[in-house]
């Protein structure tokens, strides 16, 4: 499943074909996703979309009128096509620009969402709730060590709910948990606002780097397949359980952690 940083560079490649663009048309060609595809989706028609963003997994199309709310799901890819660009099999929808191009939506297994909303967004059920953006000024060790409070959950589980903070999936979390020497089974609640500090910071600094990787690797929406993937980057935990810790040599180990692999070095994450 792509995660913030695979969504967040989406929006940077899609966000300047879409951005001052009227909408001309909407096509459902499949309306079975997540949840069924709603006709009001189609009062973005006529509008002139004023900005895209991205709200931890979710990409917001904003118009005048409202909001389209955009999930990738697990298979999800959006490309930026000619209006009379073939439809292949798992193409359900398309946004049909005035100039001539279209924002196509790909999605196999389709797990993903395509929704309207009227504004204001927050007051939206798949948006109301979401902790703050984890490259934001509002995902601090304070706001952190709030949440956490008396928290007996493992830092792995918290590290990656959505009502703390956003947008922080599986392979970042076991990434950032060992830059910070922090074993993935901790309880919360007993974190110190230190090894929170360092946590916060590795949080960010991992995500922005998968995001300017990914900024490099895939930011040509109108000729790549669209589809976001992973990175290349080098990952110490994630993947290799069995192997030997980049760090001190010691054997990874791998357990399951909310039904999620979870990779970590018993001696460097020993807190």
């Amino acid at each position: 499943m792509p995660e913030l940083p695979e969504v967040e560079v989406t929006k940077q490649g899609v966000s300047p074909h879409l951005v001052d663009q009227t909408v001309r048309d909407l096509v459902i060609r499949n309306a079975s996703l997540r949840w069924p595809v709603p006709d009001i989706c189609k009062n973005i028609i006529g509008q002139t979309i004023k900005q895209v963003r991205r709200r931890a997994k979710y990409l917001l199309i904003d118009t005048d009128a409202g909001i389209t709310i955009v999930h990738l799901g697990m298979s999800g890819s959006l490309r930026i096509l000619p209006a009379n660009t073939p439809v292949e099999k798992h193409d359900h929808i398309d946004l049909v620009l005035e100039n001539g191009r279209v924002l196509r939506y790909n999605d196999p297994r389709r797990f993903g969402a395509w929704l309207w909303y009227e504004l204001p967004e927050d007051g939206h059920p798949l948006l109301s709730k979401l902790g703050p953006e984890p490259l934001s000024d509002g995902f601090n060790p304070q706001q952190l060590q709030q949440a956490l409070t008396n928290k007996k959950k493992a830092i792995k589980l918290c590290l990656m709910d959505n009502h703390i903070v956003v947008g922080v999936g599986n392979i970042y979390a076991n990434e950032a948990l060992f830059a910070a020497g922090i074993h993935p089974q901790a309880a919360a609640g007993n974190i110190d606002i230190e090894r929170l500090t360092i946590l916060v910071a590795e949080v960010k600094q991992i995500l922005a780097q998968a995001i300017k990787q990914g900024g490099t690797t895939l930011k040509d929406f109108t000729n790549a397949d669209g589809k976001p993937g992973y990175f290349a980057q080098k990952l110490h935990v994630y993947g290799r359980g069995g192997e030997t810790c980049s760090v001190c040599g010691n054997l990874l180990s791998e357990i399951k952690l909310g039904q999620r692999t979870t990779v970590f070095c018993g001696v460097c994450q020993s807190h």
